[in-house]
Order: structure tokens, then sequence, then C-alpha cells
């Protein structure tokens, strides 16, 4: 039992300093990219759609570095099925998600496209150089085709409102100050990273579970809180679109950057459960948020309620599969 405390200690106080660590480094971040006239475009793809996956792209490379792929691509992973099975869930259900943008309705099936190609690369059970290379190509694809799509929605577009609303809020933050929230948000993202890793690790030792597991369930709802605080919080402002933006562009970091880290700096062979259990059910919840997300005759582009209890329920439902696949190794 003593030998349990501090690893789970350093994953607790991991959890909570990268969640902090991780909003602080996006408004700097965004903040420093206004006081520089970096385009509302750029910031909207790159900072707001994307650094939301910063804690998962940190905990991917740190632990790629320890020799434990499967806790990166289970994060990966992991992260994406409680994007949309907790995060947009959750939303859904404290407030129905419209979908007035046009944009996100071109991002949706990108996204599963993304998905789809992540999964045959995944097909032999390895990650190998050459798949961090294809992801990377495919992240850098990937912005250009969502700025591209950006600059062809127009002004009124819900999504391009709800961005510029966020940015009026960050602008405010000095650039002095944006320039320590940018660095010590990294620096603190880094070390809470590290302990996050290090507890991880430890605790599946200790209880003898794969890193996967591990990364499947702690590390991917911790490095996913981000998320759900941005998404309670874009609801209860009417920010649907925004919310719902941050999560295409975190599921598409995730498989295209996240999973990229592993392959390129410790290529290894996969449990064979992340390929045969976890990538289906990943690949499920993305196909679910698009038919839920999608207008269909009669109704308009909205996830109600319902839908959200779906989800949760879905999600809650694939963590008590990961416990009787642990109880049963164990």
């Amino acid at each position: 039992m003593n030998e349990l405390l501090l690893p789970a200690i350093a994953l607790l106080i991991g959890l909570v300093l990268l969640v902090k660590s991780a909003d602080i480094f996006i408004e700097g971040a965004a903040s420093t990219a206004i006081h520089l006239n970096v385009s509302t475009l750029i910031i909207g793809v790159l900072v707001l759609g994307f650094g939301t996956s910063m804690p998962e792209v940190i905990v991917s490379i740190l632990a790629a570095l320890d020799h434990a792929p499967e806790l990166a691509v289970g994060n990966a992973i992991g992260s994406n099925i409680a994007n949309v099975g907790l995060v947009l869930g959750a939303t859904a259900l404290l407030t129905p998600v419209m979908v007035q943008s046009g944009v996100l309705r071109r991002e949706l099936p990108l996204l599963l496209v993304i998905t789809i190609l992540a999964g045959l690369l995944l097909l032999d059970g390895e990650l190998q150089r050459i798949d961090g290379i294809l992801l990377l190509l495919g992240l850098f694809g990937s912005m250009a085709w969502m700025i591209h799509i950006n600059r062809q929605s127009e002004p009124t577009d819900p999504l391009e409102q709800e961005i510029q609303h966020e940015l009026q809020e960050v602008a405010r933050i000095p650039l002095k100050k944006a320039l320590i929230w940018t660095i010590g948000g990294l620096i603190v993202l880094m070390l809470s990273a590290r302990m996050m890793v290090w507890g991880a690790v430890e605790i599946a030792d200790i209880f003898g579970v794969s890193e996967a597991i591990i990364g499947l369930t702690i590390v991917a709802i911790g490095t996913s809180l981000p998320e759900l605080a941005a998404g309670i919080t874009a609801a209860r402002k009417g920010e649907a679109d925004l919310m719902l933006g941050n999560i295409l562009g975190s599921n598409m970091f995730n498989l295209l950057a996240v999973m990229a880290m592993p392959a390129l700096i410790y290529p290894a062979s996969l449990n064979g459960d992340i390929i045969v259990r976890d990538y289906p059910i990943m690949l499920g919840f993305t196909l679910a948020m698009l038919i839920f997300a999608l207008p269909r005759p009669g109704r308009p582009a909205h996830i109600n309620r319902l839908e959200g209890a779906l989800l949760m329920g879905a999600f809650f439902g694939y963590l008590l599969l990961l416990y009787f696949a642990t109880v049963k190794t164990l």
C-alpha cells in the first residue's frame, strides 16, 4: 500500500496542475498571438482548436521517451472517446448543442476520414516511423484544409463570431503578462505531465495492468478535463459551435500529432486490444457524433439531451468494459 501512495499522489497532483496550466497556456498563447497581429483565422484553428490537445501531446512525448508507447496511444484513443462520450455528452445533457456553423459540418466528415486512416495504420499492430511521418503529413494537410474552409466561411458564421468573442476577452491581457502565461504555462504543463506519466507507469506496474489501460482511463479522462471545462463554459455562454469545434480540433490533433509521437520516438508493437476493442469503439463514437450533429429532414443540426445521455451512457459502459477486462487479467 505504501508503494502506491507516492505514484497516486504524483498522478493526482499532475492531473490538477495539467488542467490549470493548459488553460493558462492557451489563454497566454492566444493573447500573445493577438498582440503579434496573427490573424483571427490562424488563432482559431491552431491556438483554440488544437491548443486544448497540448496536454496529450506532452504526455505522449514523455511516455514515448519512457518507452511506454501504449500509454501514449491509449491516451490519444481514450481522449477521443472521452471528448465525445464525456465532454460532448455532458454538455448536450446540460443544454442541447445547436450546430449552426457550416464550417463544422465540413470538419465532421474530415474527422471521420482521419479516424479511418489512423485505423488503417494500426491494422498491422505496430507504430513505425513511417506511420509517424504519414500522421504528421496528415496533420499539416488537415491544418491547411481547415484554414482554407475557414477562409471561405461567411463573416456571419456562428463559429467565426464565437471565436471573435473569445478573442476579445483574452486580448485584454497585456503582452508581458501573456508571454509569462505562455512560457510559464508550458513549463508547468511539461512538469505536471512528467508527474502524471511517472505515476501512471508506476501504478500500472504495481497492479500488473497494461499501460494502455491506464492511458485509456485515468490519463485520457485527466487530459480531457480542459475540454470538459471549456465545453460546459461555452454551452452556458451559448457558444456551442466553439465547443464542438474544440472537440473536433482536439480529436484530429490526438490522432495525427499525439499518436505520431510514439511512432517517431519509440516505434513498437501495440497491445492487440487497442486495435480490436478500443479503436472500433472510438470509431463508433465518432460516427455517432457525426450522425447526431448533421442536419436531417425535419430537424435542424443539433445534439439533444437524449443523444447527450446516450453518449454519456455509452462512455460509462466503455469504462465498465475496461474494468471487467482489467479484472479478468489480474
